[in-house]
């Protein structure tokens, strides 16, 4: 039996979350514009953007390595602003982990919005790492997102 468990993180932003969500939600393609460094593409395979159920494959370099996944978009929340993600194929992250899924969720804190990003994983055993690069990378991903926005 593995390990189950939630990585969180809570990313204050200076400008409004919203576009986060709609970049995310509706034009994750748009991403490889923004951070080309590492994203590197972004395509739809079954389905169209912006829609639960569609499967999308995105290119990558995590930790210096170039990978391939594909998710599948569960849920696309317009009014809490939350947008979940399902790994289901491809990259090296599964080959340590049975499940993986991550979400983004916009919270709004008096006047400041932050990107509320959760990774929820189950591990095949009790040993080995973490996502915590995964984490890293989404972090450095979503202040690339903020300066390209702020400018």
């Amino acid at each position: 039996m593995g390990i189950t468990g939630k990585l969180e993180i809570e990313i204050d932003i200076k400008h409004s979350g919203d576009v986060f969500h709609e970049l995310f939600g509706c034009t994750p393609h748009h991403v490889t514009n923004i951070v080309p460094h590492i994203i590197h593409g972004c395509d739809v395979h079954e389905g169209e953007f912006g829609k639960p159920g569609s499967i999308i494959q995105w290119e990558y370099t995590l930790d210096g390595k170039k990978c391939v996944a594909k998710e599948i978009v569960e849920e696309i929340d317009e009014e809490k602003k939350l947008i979940k993600f399902k790994l289901i194929e491809g990259s090296d992250l599964l080959k340590d982990f049975k499940s993986m899924s991550v979400t983004l969720h916009v919270v709004t804190k008096g006047e400041i919005d932050a990107i509320l990003w959760e990774i929820n994983f189950e591990r095949f055993d009790d040993f080995g790492l973490y996502p915590t690069g995964l984490m890293d990378f989404i972090i450095g991903m979503t202040r690339d997102v903020e300066a390209h926005h702020v400018k």
